[in-house]
């Protein structure tokens, strides 16, 4: 008789235990970093010049590009619309009882603004665009999309792949390989009868760099598929109006999916996704993050139509914030700094080095210097480097660019002769 198969036992794990022994990636700095590196507390007005650890910083990493968030105007409608419907009105979904003609407004005036039919607002931008691929792309569909595309657009790819689809990935704005992967899932979905998305950004948001629409619009003549951008970055900054980047390349014919978010540009909370008018329909009445969760608040609502406003009819915000960004940009490179492929106001700024040195670095700089940045490191980007991430908006003086770049040379000096050199992360003890 054939011998029994014998199955490898294993020893039950409490799931609390598996955590206190692998706190992940980013989380076995916690104890060292939290509050400092990790979780800091800037405080004050929303303003270039805020609070650190009970001391004056300049800051280079709040994502208010237009300087919108304590605009006058801006400060004054959301203090009304709250004084006139509070913080809880409507009460729950929109497709229940959380439906109203200001949602409606907002939703035309966004995709009239962008240049589509019809535009649906979603409560938080990573939420939301997750459950935009889940929503669209059934198991029969085909994915293909950038590498470095953002996390909530790989989470909703998860979703995709767990319901049994296929998505086929392509080296960072490689359109000759983009060209490969749509030939390929062209082939899947002539057997499994579904269609292909293709999934970039618009501004990639690390980087800075901008994700190359228009080559991967012109694909559309030789391959059929839709075209989703996370536009967040773009949205308000880019193109001759502030639409984006599908407008700064002249292709919004071609994008069929505009993603955008309100927690950049427009210094609020919530997002939008604008396509034609059946597709806004169908992710109307289908994505489960917005059909089982509370509607978007009236104050919000309503604050994001001043801040559109605003965006539309004030350019010359967004003309000092490019020369900011400008300024910013020139002078670093004319100091020796790698700023990688930047196009737009997201500022990177790239040096050798590891963890620990990245640390006693950030740290001179925020003790000595007073200038706070982003500091991102492995895993995020490859080991050996250092990203400084610097988001520059309309508010900034070009007198706070140049004492970045004179601090920044000196720090650079500073990290070349091995000044940051150390075995483990700095710390304040």
């Amino acid at each position: 008789m054939p011998s029994k198969l014998k199955l490898k036992s294993y020893s039950k794990v409490d799931i609390f235990d598996k955590i206190s022994e692998n706190m992940g990636p980013l989380g076995q700095y916690g104890k060292d970093a939290h509050g400092y590196f990790m979780f800091p507390k800037l405080e004050g007005e929303i303003h270039p010049h805020m609070i650190f650890r009970g001391k004056k910083v300049l800051t280079w990493s709040l994502n208010n590009y237009l300087g919108l968030a304590n605009h006058p105007e801006v400060r004054e409608v959301d203090g009304q619309a709250a004084k006139d419907w509070g913080l809880g009105y409507p009460m729950g979904a929109r497709m229940m009882s959380g439906h109203t003609s200001k949602h409606e407004e907002l939703e035309a005036a966004l995709a009239d603004f962008v240049g589509k039919e019809d535009a649906y607002l979603l409560n938080f931008g990573y939420q939301g665009m997750v459950s935009i691929i889940d929503t669209l792309a059934g198991r029969n569909d085909v994915i293909v999309y950038d590498s470095e595309c953002h996390a909530c657009i790989m989470d909703g790819i998860f979703l995709h792949k767990a319901k049994g689809g296929k998505s086929f990935v392509f080296p960072h704005n490689d359109i000759e390989r983009c060209e490969k992967m749509l030939s390929m899932a062209t082939r899947r979905t002539e057997e499994s009868g579904g269609g292909i998305l293709v999934i970039t950004e618009g501004v990639f948001g690390m980087a800075g760099d901008l994700g190359h629409l228009h080559k991967i619009a012109a694909l559309k003549d030789k391959f059929e598929f839709r075209i989703l951008v996370d536009d967040a970055h773009g949205f308000g900054t880019m193109g001759k109006t502030g639409a984006g980047v599908a407008e700064h390349y002249g292709v919004t014919d071609k994008v069929d999916l505009i993603f955008g978010t309100f927690a950049k540009s427009m210094a609020g909370f919530g997002a939008f996704v604008a396509s034609r008018e059946d597709v806004v329909q169908f992710l109307r009445y289908n994505m489960r993050s917005q059909i089982y969760a509370k509607s978007l608040p009236m104050p919000m609502v309503i604050g994001a139509m001043k801040r559109l406003e605003l965006l539309k009819t004030h350019s010359e915000l967004r003309e000092h914030l490019w020369t900011v960004v400008k300024a910013l940009q020139k002078g670093l490179r004319t100091a020796g700094f790698n700023l990688g492929h930047t196009e737009s106001p997201v500022t990177p700024v790239f040096l050798n080095g590891t963890v620990p040195e990245a640390t006693n670095l950030t740290m001179d700089l925020r003790e000595n210097y007073n200038i706070f940045c982003s500091i991102v490191v492995y895993p995020v980007i490859p080991k050996g480097q250092i990203m400084l991430r610097l988001i520059p908006t309309a508010i900034h003086t070009l007198e706070d660019v140049d004492f970045t770049v004179k601090a920044f040379s000196e720090i650079k000096e500073k990290l070349e002769a091995g000044k940051y050199q150390s075995d483990k992360i700095a710390s304040l003890s």
